[in-house]
């Protein structure tokens, strides 16, 4: 009996030893893998698992990536006079908001709109030049309509949404509001 145990033993221990490698150049045998080294589909080959034999599957109707967050306002003016009546700016005018907000004017919007946004950036020359912030007209838009522009893009201005966040726009309208225009604190609505 004793013999036997013995036998199983050294049988079993020779066993798992050759799970062992000696040299990460020469791997050893792998008896229970589990799935660490499963075939993985090509994204676009055909795959005969699923009903439409495509392994990328469209993803399901009203899907929203993660981290995404849909803005339900379209382009063109139909959809800045309607942000502009329903969207309110979250942040007040503090000195770190609108310190945040200059360096961020700055950094995106003074190439065109120019230091005091008068539309006379270094480029205005070479563009037909963006209205001035001090403009009758862009005095009567409200917050959230300006937010829509960053956001959507107007006229010749393209959308900054994929180079800003949410909060970065808000912070460029809040500078706006209140340090060029002179119209003091607006926050509150929704985003």
């Amino acid at each position: 009996m004793r013999f036997l145990i013995l036998t199983v033993v050294a049988l079993a221990s020779s066993v798992l030893l050759t799970g062992c490698g000696a040299t990460p150049q020469q791997p050893a045998y792998e008896y229970m893998p589990d799935m660490a080294k499963s075939p993985a589909y090509k994204a676009f080959a055909p795959n005969r698992i699923t009903r439409d034999g495509l392994t990328l599957q469209r993803p399901v109707a009203g899907t929203i990536p993660r981290g995404y967050r849909p803005f339900h306002y379209e382009a063109g003016e139909q959809g800045a006079v309607r942000a502009g009546r329903e969207l309110g700016n979250p942040y007040h005018a503090t000195p770190q908001t609108l310190e945040e907000g200059k360096v961020l004017f700055e950094t995106y919007c003074m190439v065109c709109h120019g230091q005091q946004g008068r539309g006379d950036g270094p480029i205005a020359g070479k563009i037909p030049p963006p209205p001035s912030y001090t403009s009758d007209r862009l005095m009567q838009f409200p917050p959230g309509r300006i937010f829509h522009a960053i956001t959507m893009g107007a006229g010749k201005m393209p959308s900054y949404a994929s180079q800003l966040s949410t909060g970065d726009r808000w912070k460029i309208v809040t500078y706006v509001h209140t340090s060029l225009q002179g119209l003091g604190d607006q926050p509150g609505g929704k985003q």
